[in-house]
């Protein structure tokens, strides 16, 4: 039987969206701002579902 992914069981959406958030808003002065991407995507919720989509569901390995 193959485990549960953890973004099968749980992801933390507020706590992704509020960083989210937080990076992307304008930012004076800042290198990130000196040139807007096209398809700009916030890396705060890039790194949230890459993370999910490797690690295992812990309370599928209780024993550990």
């Amino acid at each position: 039987m193959t485990s549960k992914k953890l973004i099968e069981v749980a992801l933390p959406l507020e706590a992704i969206n509020i960083a989210s958030a937080r990076e992307k808003s304008i930012r004076h002065g800042h290198p990130s701002t000196l040139h807007l991407w096209w398809a700009r995507r916030p890396l705060a919720a890039a790194r949230a579902v890459i993370f999910a989509q490797m690690v295992d569901d812990p309370s599928s390995h209780p024993d550990l």
